[in-house]
């Protein structure tokens, strides 16, 4: 009998490599495999589903909006997609904007890249370590020099500088800079954060210069750090904005929000989508969005995120944990990342590696104060299988 794996080899391209696992359906923070064995998902689909699978919420405005009006593209205009326009501004709490809704965090950078060229300046600051998407207008934004390389020349004129340095931002920043691209804190770097008043800083080099600020929410928004966005707790203001990921709790959306100004710099003809504003996808959102206010879910992160923090802290293989919410990076005292996941998976707990000596979790926003709890309990036990050596506290 064929196996998944060798029908996946067969029928897909090679960009993920091999598949850890066939998963056949999940319920809230759970998910099981095609064996039926089950995992508690501190992965949420890299920082997707925040309700986790099957919410009723979620599942009902899908199916609702879906027997109601399918797509009916951007030559019309749709109630959900208005309204979820409407409740991005007013949970970015920026003043007047406007939004381009797409169907990827990629394509709302895509987006914002092409409204910074609308400024008549082609020159972008962005940092070292950061993540903006795969194609390639995101991948010019993008450091990382393996998802570079097999693609140059890339378009647009950026310049990088070392995450968190405000000496090498304000250097790195001209007249001649149309935007200075940040994410609040680092998802696929880690969860790396910066020091206190980088935000704020770059806010006032970019206003020196004339320069939108940029801030790529794509991780870290809709709740994840357990705030609406994660620049809210420094009281920074943005020109742009990036969201996409939690957006619709799995359903594909992304939004590029322009404050003030800035939202009236793509005019008709100069960008589009066929699916972007879908009114499935935006009342999924809405859906997302009522439920994380009905269920008081920022809260519920922000408290068992620093349980989940302090708990990993403990053990003192674990060299350092970061981040806020429920977006936690952790660094190990060894590079033995991938063995933390491999044993990880084996105790049944989905998490992930993204450099050799660092884990990162991002869990479904509905994870509860038993699954966490679980993980901890779990957690030496998981450092041993994988062979990190114990280390006098």
């Amino acid at each position: 009998m064929t196996t998944h794996a060798e029908r996946y080899a067969e029928s897909l391209m090679n960009a993920f490599g091999p598949p850890k696992l066939t998963l056949s359906r999940g319920e809230g923070a759970h998910v099981w495999d095609t064996d039926g064995k089950h995992y508690v998902d501190f992965l949420g689909g890299i920082a997707v589903n925040a309700l986790g699978h099957g919410h009723p919420a979620l599942v009902d405005a899908v199916t609702t909006q879906l027997r109601t009006l399918g797509h009916v593209s951007n030559f019309f205009a749709t109630e959900p997609q208005i309204a979820l326009a409407e409740k991005l501004l007013e949970l970015l709490g920026a003043g007047p904007g406007k939004v381009f809704f797409t169907n990827s965090g990629a394509e709302a950078n895509e987006a914002a890249f092409k409204l910074t060229r609308r400024t008549a300046r082609t020159h972008l600051v962005a940092a070292d370590g950061g993540f903006h998407g795969r194609t390639l207008g995101a991948l010019a934004l993008t450091s990382k020099a393996a998802y570079r390389e097999p693609f140059e020349p890339l378009p647009g004129e950026v310049t990088f500088v070392p995450y968190g340095d405000e000496q090498a931002l304000a250097d790195a920043v001209t007249d001649e800079t149309a935007a200075v691209l940040l994410e609040p804190i680092q998802g696929e770097a880690g969860v790396e954060v910066p020091p206190e008043g980088y935000l704020a800083a770059a806010r006032r080099i970019a206003d020196e210069h004339g320069a939108l600020l940029w801030l790529d929410e794509v991780q870290t928004g809709m709740g994840r750090t357990g705030a609406w966005f994660a620049h809210h707790r420094t009281g920074v203001v943005p020109d742009v904005v990036t969201v996409a990921k939690g957006l619709a709790g799995g359903f594909p959306i992304g939004a590029c929000i322009g404050v003030g100004a800035a939202g009236e710099l793509i005019q008709p003809g100069q960008h589009g989508t066929t699916f972007g504003g879908n009114p499935v996808a935006c009342a999924a959102a809405l859906a997302v969005i009522g439920t994380i206010e009905a269920e008081g879910l920022l809260d519920h992160v922000s408290v068992l995120g620093q349980k989940l923090r302090d708990g990993l802290a403990t053990d003192p293989r674990v060299t350092e944990v970061r981040g806020e919410g429920l977006l936690i990076g952790l660094d190990l005292s060894e590079d033995r990342a991938a063995d933390v996941f491999a044993a990880a998976l084996e105790a049944g707990f989905i998490v992930n590696n993204p450099t050799p000596r660092r884990i990162r979790l991002a869990p479904p926003l509905v994870l509860s104060e038993g699954d966490a709890a679980a993980l901890l309990d779990a957690w030496p036990a998981i450092l041993d299988r994988a062979g990190l050596a114990e280390v006098s506290p």
